[in-house]
């Protein structure tokens, strides 16, 4: 496995623990409709909260978060548009992004909830 791929990886492991610590349901990891891939869907309450998860060796070229681009943005809603209708759920959705990068031989993780609005 490439190391980008492990780190990434590595990321989405981080968040999910983070996640279920902070008290959310892990629904699905890396659901895919089409060319959408979800990394994390969970659910907190009657939120269903749509998690992008961004993992960097170092924050030199940006922070991780800033790798969201609107063609994501794009792919996601119409992802979770998807997940909501085939599973018949009548909950409010919230889009989420975990920020992890490497600070010296941990990481730091950051999350940003309503990252982002899509209308």
């Amino acid at each position: 496995m490439a190391e980008h791929n492990k780190l990434g990886k590595l990321g989405e492991e981080l968040a999910e623990a983070f996640l279920r610590e902070k008290g959310y349901d892990i629904l699905e990891t890396n659901w895919t409709f089409q060319k959408a891939e979800i990394d994390i869907i969970a659910q907190k309450e009657n939120i269903l909260v749509v998690v992008e998860v961004k993992t960097r060796s170092s924050v030199e070229f940006g922070l991780p978060q800033d790798f969201v681009k609107p063609s994501k943005i794009k792919l996601l809603v119409k992802a979770i548009n998807e997940y909501v209708i085939s599973n018949e759920l009548d909950v409010e959705i919230r889009f989420d992004i975990i920020a992890i990068h490497k600070e010296d031989k941990t990481y730091k993780i950051e999350h940003i909830e309503d990252a982002f609005y899509y209308f």
